[in-house]
């Protein structure tokens, strides 16, 4: 190349023309978050090895053929067998044809929808697991399938942590299994309002950004019930237990009512996928951005919204289911003694003197039939009649 005056970078680039490009800049575009590549290539009828027989380069010289300095020389690919754990493994990659649609029954009504890979790997494992294979060969999900479900775990394992750092944290509060149970109740309830939705908004259950709205809503949840019952037990120390109930869910109505609302009414434009540009005007929807929080979210906002139902009834009426139960266990205890009259009833003494009976042994009595009973001496000195003064 040197005697024709052509240098290794300009024959480089040349051979780029025919395979990948070459590379002039990159660009960002509202359709993606990374930034997409300028190549420049030969068309597509022109992309074969042949073609660089008849290319060119320019040089000082003038245009000089390639194949003036370049030869072509097909050889075998190297083989290489990959193993882990000391096991063979062929990787198989694939991907979702574009335009691919399914016929789904919807409220009485068939719906085509787009086929997503989460369709396809449950249709493709649903044969799997018919054991296609031969003896000794094992297959497993790898990819983003395995990277889904190692979040799922990690994520499983995290909120079980959490729930039982609350418990500790609540039961070192209250002094009381039974508030910081009930606290906990309130979390594990609110995730219905996640699934409701996820359900209504058409969405997804992600493990990344669903599962972080969860986590971010038990915060806000265990908060909010934490007040409560801490204004409950202040209000309980001076008045009636149901006079306190009562007082403590018309004094924490409004704040919780307001932190609800001000968070749904925050939420709500990344909820709709909606994204606002504040320098330069205007908006857009479903950007991949908003697409990103939008989950997250769902999760936090149909969440809270039951949530919010949780705190202001349910917490409460599980406050005053307690003090019933009690007050009733009392009432019934203090009917059946007053119908037995307690221990000092008949039943009673009858059936202590029956256990008293069995701790104690049966006595040995000896009866001597040889010696008669002695009669009592009879006192030989007359009976002096007593006065008053002795």
């Amino acid at each position: 190349a040197g005697r024709y005056g052509a240098d290794v970078a300009t024959v480089g680039a040349m051979v780029q023309l025919v395979t990948r490009g070459i590379l002039l800049d990159t660009m960002r575009v509202d359709s993606s978050d990374e930034e997409v590549e300028i190549r420049v290539r030969l068309p597509e009828k022109d992309r074969v090895l042949s073609t660089l027989d008849t290319m060119k380069v320019r040089t000082r010289d003038g245009l000089v053929p390639l194949a003036n300095f370049i030869t072509r020389e097909p050889v075998p690919k190297l083989a290489q067998i990959k193993r882990v754990d000391q096991k063979r493994y062929f990787d198989i990659k694939a991907g979702v044809a574009a335009k691919l649609t399914q016929n789904v029954e919807v409220d009485g009504k068939i719906v085509e929808q787009p086929i997503n890979a989460n369709n396809r790997i449950e249709l493709l494992t649903k044969w799997l697991e018919t054991n296609p294979f031969p003896t000794g060969v094992d297959w497993e999900w790898t990819g983003d399938q395995e990277d889904q479900a190692e979040s799922g775990a990690f994520l499983m394992k995290a909120f079980a942590g959490a729930l039982g750092l609350m418990f500790i944290i609540l039961l070192a509060q209250f002094n009381s299994f039974y508030n910081s149970v009930l606290v906990l109740l309130a979390v594990i309830l609110s995730t219905a309002g996640v699934l409701v939705g996820m359900v209504v908004m058409g969405q997804s259950f992600s493990i990344i950004m669903t599962g972080t709205g969860i986590v971010a809503l038990a915060g806000i949840v265990v908060n909010n019930n934490i007040v409560l019952i801490d204004t409950y037990q202040e209000y309980s120390a001076y008045m009636p237990r149901i006079e306190a109930i009562i007082r403590t869910a018309e004094d924490r109505l409004r704040p919780v009512f307001l932190t609800t609302v001000t968070t749904m009414a925050g939420l709500a434009p990344m909820m709709f996928g909606l994204s606002l540009d504040f320098i330069n005007g205007g908006y857009s929807i479903d950007s991949p951005t908003a697409l990103w929080w939008k989950q997250l979210a769902t999760a936090v906002v149909f969440g809270l919204g039951i949530a919010t139902v949780l705190t202001l009834v349910f917490t409460p009426a599980m406050l005053a289911l307690r003090v019933w139960t009690g007050t009733y266990v009392q009432a019934l205890g203090a009917l059946f003694a007053s119908v037995t009259r307690g221990r000092s009833s008949r039943a009673a003494q009858d059936w202590a003197l029956a256990r008293a009976a069995k701790k104690l042994r049966a006595p040995e009595l000896i009866w001597d039939e040889d010696t008669p009973p002695s009669a009592p001496a009879a006192s030989s000195a007359p009976a002096t009649p007593l006065k008053a003064a002795e």
